[in-house]
């Protein structure tokens, strides 16, 4: 309960940013440009110092299965919060869909480790409390940049803090487990920061202005997954290897 009432509080608290009206002509809302990029600065070193340097190390270290394996687990960990926001969304087949696969790869994949579900037919339908404001009718709000966590929206960063609130894993299961969820969510991004290093080294470090790019590439990404519904602009996947790795 008091986390209920926490995430109720953020939401009135927050709503009103993400309910910002976006002017569907325009590729972006970005007010806070300045601010923004600073803390693009402060991402980009990170990533310098440390994120990719771990991240090559982490890809030479572990062999792909055991990565795979690591990214599988992080990911069925999720699920019990896919199921949440698919029936806050109204998404009730989903919320089954994401039951069964949460269920087939917590048993016969072995705690997660094997993606079971997808090799039946159960692929994964990933969604968070951003997509469930997006269909409750909340505007994407200006653009952010967040520090550690890198792009955002208002509504998605309303969402971001709900879906971390609710998170059913940190509220029904035992602290192991919530140990496991963090350090495998961690393997998963230095996981994928070396599997499409080619791509985000060309956005943070070949791009004219890297700020622009990470904003237009994310913009579009995130655009796309909630249907293009908002301002209307050419998809780029931001995890398409132009090098084909």
């Amino acid at each position: 309960m008091p986390r209920l009432l926490q995430a109720l509080a953020l939401v009135s608290g927050l709503f009103l940013a993400a309910c910002s009206q976006t002017d569907p002509t325009a590729g972006y809302n970005d007010p806070l440009e300045s601010a923004n990029r600073g803390v693009h600065a402060f991402n980009k070193g990170l990533d310098t110092a440390i994120v990719r340097p771990a991240s090559k190390a982490y890809g030479t270290v572990l062999p792909k299965p055991v990565r795979q394996g690591v990214s599988n687990i992080a990911s069925n960990l999720g699920e019990p919060s896919n199921v949440i926001n698919n029936v806050m969304q109204g998404r009730l087949a989903n919320a089954a869909h994401n039951t069964v696969r949460f269920v087939a790869n917590s048993t016969i994949g072995l705690a997660g480790t094997f993606d079971v579900a997808t090799a039946i037919g159960l692929e994964e339908r990933d969604t968070d409390f951003g997509e469930t404001l997006h269909v409750w009718g909340a505007q994407e709000g200006a653009y952010l940049e967040l520090p550690l966590l890198g792009p955002s929206t208002s509504r998605d960063a309303v969402g971001t803090a709900v879906d971390f609130v609710l998170n059913p894993v940190e509220t029904m299961f035992h602290d192991d487990v919530r140990k496991v969820q963090t350090a495998t969510n961690i393997g998963s991004r230095l996981g994928d920061r070396n599997d499409f290093s080619n791509t985000v080294d060309s956005i943070l470090y070949d791009s004219e202005d890297s700020y622009a790019q990470t904003r237009l590439t994310y913009l579009q990404n995130r655009r796309f997954k909630l249907g293009g519904s908002e301002a209307e602009v050419p998809y780029i996947d931001p995890y398409e290897d132009p090098y084909g790795q």
